[in-house]
């Protein structure tokens, strides 16, 4: 499992629900960063995704502190990350 989850959302994000969903049927811990609430947080969003310019970016550490950034809904990737 997953040591640390954190999903960049925004409050019109649909996308962003369904991640969320996901998360909580598999049982795993997360932490939400609305960037609509805290804008100073955009960069941050930026810098770890690469630049990407969509929600969600679900950030997923590791035992091990290797991460995993996941843009979007893509539960091929998800569901792998946090197994």
């Amino acid at each position: 499992m997953a040591k640390d989850i954190k999903i960049f959302t925004t409050n019109t994000c649909s996308y962003c629900v369904m991640v969320k969903r996901f998360l909580d049927m598999k049982g795993q811990k997360y932490d939400v960063i609305n960037l609509d609430d805290h804008p100073e947080r955009n960069q941050e969003a930026l810098d770890v995704s690469g630049g990407a310019l969509t929600v969600p970016i679900t950030v997923v550490t590791k035992h091990d502190d290797t991460q995993e950034v996941i843009v979007g809904y893509n539960l091929s990737r998800l569901a792998p990350a946090i197994a």
